[in-house]
């Protein structure tokens, strides 16, 4: 009797099975590795895993790839178009015809294309494109939307039940300029004003001495707002599960996973109304506020707190987009995008 099909995605592990078919070899280059924890890191680990069980995956930082290019791989997935543009064009001038997965994942969709032409270099090598949201697509020319696919990104459901002391609102981020610290800073000024200030838990390393200052100078002033500083993975997804609300107001996000996670912990999100975050929380979500505009996120924060009819439609707006995000699609996706550069690889042999 002939051996079952594997289902499409699934590679045979000779290690475990005795076969001589050996697993593909996967090549994940990231701007940032573990110490960074940051979303690059995030995506390029949770990748590696989904595609443990088929292929045999290595995560190597943009600086170390030079090192390896020499070693077997069958696939590379570069993540970041400009700052992981120099191993994927050296990767396509080694391997012309080998594939080349590019995930777009944030400043580079939409900033670097625009002004890199190392960026935009790497769209023309890639074999395939990944936006993060469906928003991705329409900053892309044509012939680079037709080769692209979207891929949400996933969290694992982590529900946590409010304690004293827990803040009403949490923002993740390191302090960078893309996050829009500043305008955070400034709504948590015009609610320690009010009688009953809501409590601000913020989360981030400090990537950038002034803004660092500045985190410093609003705790001074607002007694609500609390800089954490960095945190672990696990702590900042706690944090979040016990929140009222996530804040999330960055100017520029490729899909931000924190976003995910807040949805995957039944918290809803008070967003700025840029794309990555109407990619995943829909353009009819009743939470955005103008990009920049501390007052409009201070009048919805307040609104938040007072009116429960309103708060309680975030929780089921965002709780209707829950299923989009759940590890198994992302799993399933990433696997597919695998399986078809594969394959195509061997059918053009």
């Amino acid at each position: 009797m002939s051996p079952p099909a594997r289902p499409k995605g699934e590679y045979r592990n000779a290690e475990h099975e005795g076969s001589s078919v050996s697993l593909p070899r996967v090549r994940i280059v990231s701007p940032a590795l573990a110490a960074a924890n940051n979303g690059n890191w995030h995506t390029a680990a949770r990748w590696q895993r989904f595609l443990a069980p088929v292929a045999r995956v290595e995560i190597v930082g943009v600086d170390d790839a030079e090192a390896n290019d020499s070693a077997p791989a069958d696939l590379l997935i570069a993540l970041h178009a400009r700052r992981s543009a120099a191993p994927i064009a050296r990767w396509r001038e080694r391997r012309p015809d080998a594939p080349l997965a590019l995930v777009l994942t944030g400043t580079d969709l939409y900033r670097d294309l625009d002004v890199d032409p190392g960026a935009r270099h790497s769209l023309q090598c890639a074999s395939r494109i990944v936006v993060l949201q469906e928003q991705g697509l329409a900053r892309l020319d044509a012939a680079s939307r037709a080769k692209a696919v979207v891929i949400v990104q996933s969290a694992p459901t982590l529900r946590a039940a409010r304690a004293p002391g827990d803040a009403d609102f949490v923002a993740v981020g390191h302090l960078r300029e893309e996050k829009d610290p500043e305008t955070l800073w400034r709504a948590a000024r015009l609610l320690a004003g009010d009688a009953t200030a809501p409590t601000i838990a913020h989360i981030g390393a400090a990537l950038d001495a002034r803004l660092a200052d500045d985190a410093r100078a609003t705790m001074a002033a607002c007694p609500s707002y609390r800089w954490l500083g960095a945190l672990s993975h696990a702590a900042a997804r706690r944090t979040i599960a016990r929140a009222r609300a996530l804040v999330h107001p960055s100017r520029m996000e490729g899909g931000a996973n924190v976003v995910v996670e807040a949805i995957r912990s039944g918290v809803p999100v008070l967003a700025s109304r840029i794309d990555g975050n109407v990619g995943l929380l829909g353009a009819a979500y009743d939470g955005y506020f103008p990009v920049g505009d501390a007052d409009a996120l201070a009048a919805l924060a307040r609104r938040f707190c007072a009116d429960a009819p309103f708060a309680d439609c975030l929780r089921a707006q965002c709780a209707a987009r829950e299923p989009l995000f759940r590890p198994a699609a992302e799993r399933r996706a990433v696997r597919a995008l695998v399986d078809g550069l594969l394959a195509a690889r061997v059918g053009a042999r």
